[in-house]
C-alpha cells in the first residue's frame, strides 16, 4: 500500500481531492482515498483515521490529504 502522508511528500503531487469529493461514511469533505479491490473509498480525516488499520490489510492505495487542514 503506498501512502502520503508526510507535508513533504503532499507538495510533489497536485491535490485530487476537491471540495466535491465527500466521505463514504458521513458526507463530510473527503481527504483521504483508498484504493480497495478496484473501487475508490473516500474518507473524511475522522473517518480515514478510523478505518486507516482495517483497510491496510486489503487496500492497493492510500491517498491522504488531511495537511491540508492544518494550512493557514
Amino acid at each position: 500500500m503506498s501512502t502520503l502522508t508526510t507535508p513533504e511528500e503532499q507538495s510533489l503531487v497536485d491535490y485530487r481531492l476537491t471540495a466535491m469529493d465527500r466521505c463514504d461514511a458521513c458526507g463530510a469533505q473527503a481527504y483521504i482515498s483508498a484504493e480497495v479491490n478496484g473501487s475508490e473509498l473516500l474518507f473524511c480525516a475522522h473517518h480515514g483515521r478510523k478505518y486507516e488499520a482495517k483497510l491496510a490489510s486489503v487496500a492497493t492505495s492510500w491517498h491522504d490529504e488531511t495537511a491540508r487542514l492544518d494550512e493557514g
